[in-house]
Parts: C-alpha cells; sequence; structure tokens
C-alpha cells in the first residue's frame, strides 16, 4: 500500500468540528487547499461551529476520506477507535492512504490500536494541551509516529505549534495522560475533599486548615466549564487509568476521577445537580 504524499495545499478532513476540532480546523485554512468536514448525522450546533470556523461541508465521512490528503480526528476519547473504524471502512480498497492524525486524548495502546487498523505508517499521534486556539498563545500539539514531522510542517505556524516527540506511536498520548493526572485527576480529588467534607459537615474547619497551612483554597463547587466537560472527562480519565496501568503505575486516581465526572455529569443533566457541589 502506497504512502501518501502530502501536496503543498491539501485537503484536511476534519472530524469532527466541536470546540477543539472547529479551531483546529480553522488554524488549517491557511495551510490547506480545504479543509471539509463530514455534514451527515451531526447536530445543528455543530453545524453553526463549523460554518463560523469557514469549513466546507461534505456529505458524509465517507466523502471525506476520499478526498482528504489527512485526516484529524478530534473527539470524546471514549469515540476515537469507533472514528478510526468509520475512516477504515470508508478507505476500503483505496490504495493511497490520507496521514491520519489522532488528536485525542486517548491512551497509548488505543492510539497504537488505531495504528493497527489504518497502518502505523499512516497514523501520527498527537495530543493538544491547552484550549481551543483562535490565536498563538493557548495551546500547544505535541506529535509522535512516523508521519510526525510533515504533521508538524501542516501545523507550524498555526495557534496549535507543533512538538515532535519522535518516530513512536503513543509517545505524545502518554504526555496528554500524565499531564491530565497532573489536571483533572487533581481537581477531581479536590472536588471530592470539598463534596466529603460538606456531607461530614466540616467544611469550615477544612478550609481553615488549608488556609492556615497554605495547602490552597477550597474549592466553592465545580466550574461551569468543569461541568460542561464532566461527561467528556471520564473517557478521558479512562484512557489515562489505561496509560498508567499499561506500565505498572497504579491507576486507581484516574478511575477515581473518572467516577468523580460521571457523578459530575449525572448530576448536570438531573436534579440532583446540589450534590456534587453545583450550588448556585
Amino acid at each position: 500500500m502506497a504512502v501518501r504524499e502530502i501536496p503543498s495545499r491539501p485537503v484536511v478532513g476534519v472530524l469532527h468540528p466541536g470546540s477543539m476540532g472547529a479551531a483546529v480546523g480553522s488554524a488549517l485554512k491557511p495551510r490547506a487547499g480545504a479543509v471539509i468536514w463530514a455534514a451527515a448525522g451531526r447536530s445543528v450546533t455543530t453545524s453553526k461551529r463549523a460554518e463560523l470556523a469557514d469549513l466546507v461541508g461534505v456529505a458524509d465521512l465517507a466523502a471525506l476520506a476520499r478526498r482528504a490528503d489527512v485526516i484529524v480526528s478530534v473527539c470524546p476519547p471514549h469515540a476515537a477507535r469507533d472514528v478510526a473504524e468509520q475512516v477504515a471502512a470508508a478507505l476500503e480498497g483505496r490504495d493511497e492512504r490520507p496521514l491520519y492524525v489522532d488528536a485525542n486524548a486517548v491512551s497509548p495502546d488505543t492510539v497504537r490500536g488505531i495504528g493497527e487498523l489504518l497502518g502505523a505508517e499512516h497514523v501520527v499521534d498527537g495530543a493538544i494541551i491547552g484550549l481551543p486556539a483562535w490565536e498563538p498563545g493557548p495551546a500547544v500539539l505535541w506529535l509522535s509516529g512516523a508521519g510526525a514531522a510533515e504533521a508538524a510542517e501542516l501545523f507550524a505556524g498555526t495557534p496549535f505549534p507543533p512538538r515532535v516527540l519522535g518516530a513512536e506511536l503513543g509517545t505524545a498520548s502518554a504526555l496528554k495522560a500524565c499531564f491530565a493526572l497532573q489536571t483533572k485527576a487533581v481537581t477531581a480529588l479536590r472536588l471530592a475533599s470539598a463534596e466529603a467534607a460538606d456531607r461530614y459537615g466540616v467544611v469550615d474547619a477544612l478550609r481553615e486548615e488549608l488556609t492556615r497551612t497554605g495547602a490552597g483554597p477550597l474549592p466553592d463547587g465545580a466550574s461551569s466549564r468543569t461541568v460542561g466537560k464532566a461527561w467528556r472527562f471520564v473517557g478521558e480519565m479512562q484512557e489515562a487509568a489505561a496509560a498508567l496501568a499499561a506500565v505498572d503505575v497504579p491507576d486507581g486516581f484516574s478511575l477515581a476521577a473518572a467516577e468523580v465526572y460521571r457523578r459530575l455529569a449525572a448530576a448536570d443533566s438531573t436534579d440532583r445537580a446540589n450534590e456534587w457541589g453545583l450550588r448556585g
């Protein structure tokens, strides 16, 4: 199977233009001949994001896969493998393959499995660290895999400055998992501590001790951003747990964080909103 050479002005397909995907698509517009997305089955909200980012809609994923020189997957972590399987099915029988950048918060084993599915030489492991970037500053894109240098060239000069970690699939995802443990898992621990203190009636005393010892403030509740992303963080923490377990590091921290975010997401969609600190 031939390795596809990326043209100077490639057609880039984005799966799918959520908040981050739309920002990635917009960032690549100056570098690409066209940035396309698969409109079939997507929500009105997604369509509006794609329109605001000035992306070109095509009928479905199969049409995107046929046209794209590069495909960038930016989806919820739990859906990354399924999206790759859909792309593999759409590419069936095609000799040349697009470069597939999996920019999802998944474990190294997950992205290696995607490499087995699509051909490791065609897959780049990507880890976006930072918020959706519409201008330089808030985000960095770490890359690894055989095509990492090609992907880095594509993203050079965009609001997602690339950093190449090496030629091995899984390295970028490992970095993302470790970063997530330092950020999202720690946030979940603080939320759980605050909720337990509230249920035991020792919130004021705990807050006093945290202030006295310089350990940091007690969170009054989850931020609106955390609540809104909690459903997505469940999968990310589960993937981070798999990354830790694969190298014989205890994974209970991430699994517990996944449960905290699962409850937070459930509370956000029911009348149990106060159960996890969502007070006013």
